[in-house]
């Protein structure tokens, strides 16, 4: 029977796709987790963000006792328009502050990162 030689391509290649993601998923639960910072309790300003226009403004408050230190970033929608970053600010505890920044025309979207400041 000369079936075999036909399929031998194709037996070989259906035992590398079953063996292979298994050693992938063995490989990646060996890998170290991911580094997380550590705090205790609560954290983190909420902020809430509008866009008119080409223009943003976020307000943060932070009702915690820690520090949080947070930046507005903004992309903006042109290939050709600069996306940009504002200046981290620390927003202390019970504090409210302001960001404001701009695209020249139309905004794709924002955010804003927060970054503990507390010992």
């Amino acid at each position: 029977m000369r079936l075999f030689p036909r399929f031998a391509p194709v037996l070989a290649a259906l035992a590398l796709l079953v063996a292979l993601p298994c050693d992938a998923a063995s490989h990646i639960r060996k890998t170290a987790p991911h580094a997380r910072v550590p705090h205790e309790g609560p954290f983190g300003a909420s902020c809430r963000t509008t866009v008119r226009g080409s223009h943003v403004t976020a307000y943060c408050h932070n009702p915690y006792p820690e520090t949080d230190r947070v930046a507005l970033h903004i992309e903006c929608d042109r290939w050709w328009d600069i996306d940009s970053d504002s200046t981290p600010v620390d927003t202390g505890p019970a504090a409210t502050v302001r960001l404001t920044g701009r695209c020249w025309k139309e905004i794709r979207s924002v955010w804003v990162s927060h970054q503990n400041q507390g010992t």
